[in-house]
């Protein structure tokens, strides 16, 4: 069969599905999910966001310069869906999903989620008005993650944290692996290390150590 071509305003899927939190000086906080997001420079440690300019955080953004990436799991798909949604305009969204806010250690007005596992904190360098989104390009300036995500030697596991995409409509969780990095010119060697299980306790990587964790 042959490929069909696709108009240029047609989405690509899948997504990863995460909720930002974001602040403002007179102490609004608000939370949105947004799908178009992801790591864009390693050193030093850059993300994204695309957001419309009609959304009711889209002015904290602007304002703040600076928001949480909280990356979301089978647990959070409910939330994740609410605050995607819902507006901020219309209702409180921590109180509407039970979500608790957590202060950012290097962030003034945005919060991280307690309940997400992993939490990007993040600085905006510069906005592109690219037409339907805006995209906020960021700075990390510390990563967040629960130890149940680390492996022994303390490196950021993320494939433990049961995380969900989007796609056509559907929140679908991670699938079975199918390799890892380089494993197609890999010679074939004994069993890998089991993993050591990992306990709920909250660690904090600064700027300076990113660089793995993203």
């Amino acid at each position: 069969m042959g490929k069909q071509i696709w108009k240029p305003g047609n989405m690509l899927y899948p997504l990863p599905a995460v909720m930002v939190s974001t602040g403002d000086a007179q102490g609004s906080t608000n939370i949105l999910t947004v799908a178009w997001t992801g790591t864009i420079c390693t050193n030093p440690a850059m993300v994204y966001i695309s957001v419309r300019p009609e959304r009711y955080s889209y002015a904290m953004l602007r304002e703040s310069g600076e928001f949480v990436i909280n990356l979301t799991t089978e647990k959070l798909a409910w939330a994740a869906d609410y605050c995607g949604v819902r507006s901020g305009r219309d209702e409180d969204k921590w109180e509407k999903t039970g979500l608790h806010k957590e202060k950012a250690a290097e962030l003034r007005y945005a919060p991280l989620i307690a309940e997400s596992p992993v939490n990007i904190e993040c600085r905006v360098t510069e906005v592109r008005e690219l037409g339907s989104h805006h995209m906020f390009i960021a700075e990390v300036k510390a990563v967040h993650a629960d130890e149940g995500c680390l492996n022994k030697t303390g490196r950021l596991e993320l494939n433990r944290a049961g995380l969900i995409a989007y796609s056509h409509g559907e929140y679908l969780a991670a699938g079975r692996t199918l390799g890892t990095f380089g494993f197609s010119v890999k010679k074939k060697k004994t069993a890998a290390k089991k993993k050591a299980p990992g306990q709920k306790r909250r660690v904090r990587q600064k700027k300076s150590d990113t660089t793995k964790a993203t």
